[in-house]
């Protein structure tokens, strides 16, 4: 019952429905099957499956709105679910931001689920796991990594005629392979809506190749360097990014997007936002799509509202922002929901014309434990892992220890030298990009 189909998820929620008193009432249907191996030190060490169906249920009275949940789904059950709401609506403050639900929509096709994901058994995974360590084996390499590939849906259904249904898979593999001294450490990750398309000795192969690469690796001083950033190691600056896009918080001066006014303008007729204005090298293109053929998503938000390609960045400039209905309706604007995917648009280089093209700089696999240091400059902090190599003259000339940096997207989405060929990387498309004086802080004895 975990994964249901449009049409009985959409007779189980207008059975919900009939239960509500509320002025209004949405609910929401999640369910997932999936499954998921994983190894450490060249051994499987756990493997299962999982499933689970849940229902959540959002009653309103005015402004005052409750919310219930429950994974039972007898007639008795749906009632209760349904008056929790609705107590928890009578006793909750007033939310002067309260909208009403929307109501009947349309939503584009969007080719989310693959077969071929769906059909994953436990002798496939157990199969993938063997084709990464067994090759770590062969190099006398210790492998660590995990394998997981689910199915899910989500329904949505209020008492204005919304209703919307998407089902959608994915599968997720990464892997850590490391000398037996420990000394040195290589990861490749892989990320698809299609399982046919996942290859983990492929993967696995480039860790092999970096962990055997990395070893003996020397310090370098920190300073400002060319870097290539594969898209591992530039997807968390741009997502933390992009979660900061927010006509809100630009609007109240809490922002990198917020417009600072000069002395001699008119603060009344001043812009609140940078709305229009070039902020990046006119290389940066970035958008969401949820008909997008590699990292599709729901053709829908959150809240059943539509969603349709639309471009954050073009050429460059703040084309548009997200915001929520009430500060759209606030400020006289359409509104424009978050989108579930990140896709910049990259060149036709590859990785290694990139390194080709480089007199000296530094490959960085990845970079992890990325935080925030200043919100209205986008700083951030972190420290590259698993494989950073100096480059001379257009050859990796050695592994080097890892750094720790102090840089801000926007600074380095204003020094792009060159763009790669898009990748998928945690359901988003990121291109491999060659940044000039990127900033290392310091170094770092961790491998």
């Amino acid at each position: 019952m975990t994964i249901l189909s449009e049409q009985q998820s959409k007779t189980l929620l207008a059975k919900v429905l009939k239960y509500s008193k509320a002025d209004e009432i949405e609910c929401n249907l999640e369910g997932k099957v999936g499954g998921n191996i994983r190894y450490a030190r060249n051994t499987v060490s756990t493997a299962g499956e999982e499933s689970d169906l849940e229902l959540i249920v959002q009653s309103t009275f005015g402004k005052r709105m409750g919310v219930a949940t429950i994974n039972e789904f007898d007639d008795a059950s749906l009632e209760k679910v349904v008056r929790r709401s609705e107590e928890l609506a009578k006793l909750a403050p007033e939310n002067k931001e309260q909208m009403p639900v929307f109501g009947k929509q349309k939503y584009t096709d969007s080719k989310t689920f693959f077969e071929s994901t769906a059909k994953v058994t436990p002798s496939d995974r157990a199969e993938d796991a063997a084709s990464s360590i067994m090759p770590s084996k062969k190099n006398k390499l210790v492998a660590a990594g995990f394998l997981e590939e689910a199915v899910t849906f989500t329904a949505i259904m209020n008492n204005k005629g919304l209703f919307a249904y998407n089902k959608a898979t994915d599968v997720d593999f990464s892997v850590t392979i490391r000398t037996e001294d420990g000394k040195g450490s290589g990861w490749a990750s892989q990320n698809y809506s299609d399982y046919s398309l996942l290859d983990t000795a492929k993967a696995s192969n480039i860790a092999i190749q970096k962990s055997k690469g990395s070893v003996d690796a020397k310090a370098m001083e920190p300073g400002k360097y060319t870097v290539i950033l594969e898209p591992a190691a530039s997807v968390g600056l741009i997502r933390n990014m992009m979660r900061s896009f927010d006509q809100r918080s630009a609007d109240e001066g809490r922002s990198f997007l917020s417009y600072k006014p000069d002395e001699d303008e008119d603060q009344a007729t001043a812009p609140k936002n940078k709305l229009g204005q070039k902020m990046f090298d006119g290389q940066v293109n970035i958008y969401s799509d949820p008909q997008h053929p590699i990292a599709p998503t729901a053709p829908f938000s959150g809240n059943g509202y539509p969603l349709t390609k639309t471009d954050w960045i073009k050429d460059g400039t703040i084309a548009n922002m997200p915001n929520t209905p009430y500060w759209a309706k606030k400020t006289g604007v359409p509104y424009i929901p978050r989108g579930e995917n990140i896709i910049m648009m990259g060149g036709d280089q590859s990785l290694q014309d990139m390194i080709k093209s480089t007199r000296r700089g530094v490959l960085v696999t990845r970079l992890w434990y990325i935080r925030a240091l200043d919100p209205q400059t986008l700083l951030y902090t972190g420290l590259t892992r698993d494989g950073t190599f100096y480059i001379e003259n257009g050859k990796i000339k050695y592994p080097i220890k890892n750094f720790r940096f102090n840089e801000s997207p926007i600074v380095m989405l204003n020094n792009i030298e060159a763009l790669g060929k898009p990748e998928r990387i945690n359901g988003n498309m990121i291109p491999p990009m060659k940044i000039r004086d990127f900033t290392f802080s310091s170094l770092s004895d961790a491998v």
